[in-house]
């Protein structure tokens, strides 16, 4: 028979509690359990007594095969019974493939913008250059015109 030392939700309607207990891995959630290790209140403050175990219960469960969940092993951890094992996903944090896709395409669109304005800017600096040199021309055609 496999066993879990797991949660067992308790209260009522958004006032979760849970009981800490050793259940077959059949049974239900909040269903039949073999014995009680314990409580977890996370609707009191965090400096306060959110959870309570029974240690020397919990290490026999341990020690005949009993295998906590992972809120439970952190419960553990912290109370110094077991080691939860330290857990790395560096690409958790880095957005999906969607919003990546959007990033590369509002990236590649700003670079555009800043060459369009760069084009633009050197565009404008001919022609300011390029009138000053073609305004004498202009002044002799329009002088040989006038006579």
């Amino acid at each position: 028979m496999a066993l879990k030392i797991r949660l067992a939700r308790a209260g009522s309607k958004k006032r979760p509690y849970y009981h800490v207990v050793v259940a077959d891995v059949r049974s239900p959630r909040d269903g039949r359990f073999i014995e009680k290790l314990g409580s977890w209140n996370p609707m009191l403050d965090k400096d306060a007594d959110r959870v309570v175990l029974n240690e020397e219960r919990i290490k026999h469960w341990l020690a005949n095969g009993a295998l906590p969940t992972d809120r439970v092993l952190r419960f553990l951890d912290v109370a110094g019974i077991a080691k939860r094992p330290e857990r790395s996903n560096p690409t958790k944090g880095e957005p999906g493939k969607k919003a990546q896709e959007r990033l590369a395409e509002a990236k590649q669109a700003e670079e555009d913008a800043k060459t369009a304005a760069a084009e633009a800017e050197a565009a404008a600096a001919e022609a300011a250059a390029a009138p000053a040199e073609e305004a004498p021309a202009e002044e002799a055609a329009t002088e040989e015109a006038a006579s």
